[in-house]
């Protein structure tokens, strides 16, 4: 995915500068995003909403209002797998994918991963 606009160019659009000009494509400072441009002129006419890139994860939104039930199916069995929490929150009418968990958990920076308990060997191998 590209990385937004910059904001500077955002508003000179919409302020007019190469508002008339971007349908035509004569405004040069837009070699790309043309449709974006006819966007954001459309929504500061309408007043629907600002120029500035919305940035974000927004397909999060489901599975953020579900969190304290996937930490509490976490904190009930700390070694279930992204499968079995995806099956236990099916189970209660919430499909999410086995990605989708995965995002969540790397978004708090909650591992899941099986650790050893012996320590390592200095000398040979463990196992």
């Amino acid at each position: 995915m590209a990385p937004p606009l910059s904001i500077d160019l955002r508003r000179r659009v919409v302020g007019g500068r190469c508002g008339r000009h971007v349908v035509s494509g004569g405004c040069g400072a837009l070699s790309r995003g043309v449709s974006s441009a006819i966007r954001w002129v459309a929504q500061a006419r309408d007043g629907r909403g600002d120029t500035e890139a919305a940035g974000g994860d927004r397909r999060s939104q489901a599975i953020e209002a579900q969190a304290e039930r996937i930490l509490a199916l976490i904190a009930a069995k700390s070694d279930s797998t992204l499968e079995e929490l995806r099956a236990a929150l099916a189970a209660d009418g919430h499909a999410f994918s086995v990605s989708a968990l995965s995002r969540f958990f790397q978004c708090r920076k909650i591992t899941l991963k099986k650790r050893r308990y012996t320590p390592p060997s200095n000398s040979g191998r463990t196992s």
